[in-house]
């Protein structure tokens, strides 16, 4: 099954990989006269109600299918509003031919007549909530006909992911629903076929750009609703948590404050003026920081810990005691790693070691992809916790999901990415699941590599990278996965 957020995310990521959106709807559109045809005889009546966006869209293109019966084409709106290019498209290609196809601009002039199929093409997946017109007086006119009620994708008032139905939804008969089944649909009393539309299954098994769509940022939030997180690091090192630090900012994050040892605190914020530094006592990491440490965590959308922090005992020991008594959101990288496969902890993490760091936390991983993520998968199940196991091909698993990142190059082999994608991540927990913010942050760490090294090649740095993460995550640009 697969969820109507998640199934906008494949339609963006198989577009990048070369399987337009507008062949797509050329496919479920086929998808949607075939169930037609098998549910009426050659000649019968049909009319189809269609909404202004790609649901919509998906009937325009089926009714050119649907030769031998008498059609019926119904827009609710004028054509000037349908939303998107490809159904704008479609229903041109509709109006050239002899087609009967007509806007609706008033739902009181809607009339249905007496059609045999009546096919609900007015709203799909990720519309919640009563219907508004003039979907809802559409909806009364089509429950209260003698017709075979076909749905496209899901009928118009029912959610997709719960099976909700609102009060004046569409009683659909039969459901045709494209490349997976959506997880609400079983609770309705209806037929439902799931079409296959020649979605790739690359688009489900790697990263890609339609995982940005799942990045939310209201226009009217205030200062930290859009991330608000603690970064622990530094001791040894002061780079490493600077670069989290600065990729959490890139990467959207309000707030971002950096917890480490005294005794680098002045360098530190000599990176940027934008880091917001606070000193804990020392030269490194101590259990008598935790209790300082947990108070900084309250309230944080995450705390990213590790980069450049060492690997001193009292250090560890001080990771331990702070993940027995978190109970937050959490991104553990380097040398915090090796406390966390002993350690007894609430805290939701995202791990993210490196190939070496990954033996030592216990799991031998093969080199061959597909037997590595099945390696990664039954590490992460083990571990009860997201793991991101990095390498030239990333592979990401909670357990049971498993995608893999081809996007980057071997320029990242540079120190200090692993950092980036540190913050990255912890940045997108403000608004997403572990799972799905790893998922996105290793692809936008990825595209931001690769950013850096069309300008610069084999010779860029890490803190190149980070000032690529903003171009990485805009939608409006070739963002197009890697071939490799």
């Amino acid at each position: 099954m697969i969820s109507a957020k998640m199934m906008g995310v494949v339609d963006e990521n198989a577009e990048a990989l070369g399987v337009p959106r507008k062949q797509l709807m050329e496919s479920s559109g086929n998808a949607v006269a075939r169930v037609v045809r098998d549910v009426a005889e050659s000649g019968s009546s049909v009319t189809l109600v269609c909404g202004r966006g790609n649901n919509g869209g998906d009937a325009f293109a089926a009714a050119r299918f649907l030769e031998g019966y008498d059609v019926r084409v119904l827009l609710l709106g004028r054509e000037e509003s349908i939303t998107t290019d490809i159904a704008r498209e479609n229903w041109a290609a509709l109006k050239e031919t002899d087609i009967d196809a007509e806007a609706v601009r008033d739902s009181r002039d809607l009339d249905l007549g007496d059609p045999d199929v009546v096919v609900d093409a007015m709203l799909g997946t990720g519309i919640t909530g009563d219907l508004r017109e003039p979907e809802a007086t559409a909806a009364g006119s089509i429950n209260e006909l003698d017709a075979t009620v076909v749905a496209v994708d899901v009928p118009s008032g029912v959610d997709a992911d719960t099976g909700e139905a609102a009060g004046n939804a569409v009683d659909a008969d039969h459901v045709v629903t494209f490349h997976d089944e959506k997880p609400g649909l079983s609770a309705l009393d209806a037929d439902v076929r799931v079409a296959d539309i020649g979605i790739p299954e690359a688009a489900e098994r790697f990263t890609g750009p339609g995982y940005l769509s799942l990045l939310s940022r209201d226009p009217n939030s205030h200062k930290g609703q859009n991330g608000d997180v603690l970064v622990v690091g530094g001791g040894p090192f002061t780079g490493a948590p600077a670069l989290s630090t600065e990729a959490a900012f890139r990467a959207g994050a309000d707030l971002v404050n950096t917890a480490t040892p005294e005794s680098v605190k002045t360098v530190l914020q000599t990176y940027g003026e934008d880091l917001m530094v606070r000193g804990l006592p020392g030269d490194h990491l101590k259990p008598e920081h935790v209790d300082e440490l947990l108070d900084l965590a309250e309230g944080k959308h995450a705390v990213a810990i590790g980069p450049g922090l060492g690997t001193d005992e009292e250090t560890l020991a001080a990771v331990r005691q702070f993940f027995e008594q978190f109970d937050g959101n959490a991104v553990v990288d380097a040398d915090a790693l090796h406390a966390i496969p002993d350690v007894d902890t609430d805290a939701d993490l995202v791990c993210t070691p490196n190939g070496h760091e990954l033996e030592e936390m216990g799991c031998d991983a093969a080199d061959e992809r597909d037997q590595r993520a099945e390696d990664v998968r039954g590490f992460a199940e083990e571990l009860g916790h997201v793991v991101v196991a990095k390498g030239p091909e990333d592979i990401v698993s909670d357990g049971d999901r498993v995608v893999v990142n081809r996007v980057g190059n071997s320029g990242m082999t540079v120190g200090g990415t692993g950092d980036i994608l540190t913050g990255i991540t912890a940045s997108f927990r403000a608004t997403l699941d572990p799972f799905t913010a790893a998922v996105a942050a290793t692809w936008v760490n990825g595209r931001a590599g690769d950013l850096a090294y069309e300008k610069r090649g084999n010779g860029f740095v890490a803190s190149d990278m980070v000032e690529e993460v903003p171009y990485a995550m805009r939608r409006d640009t070739d963002l197009a996965d890697d071939t490799r």
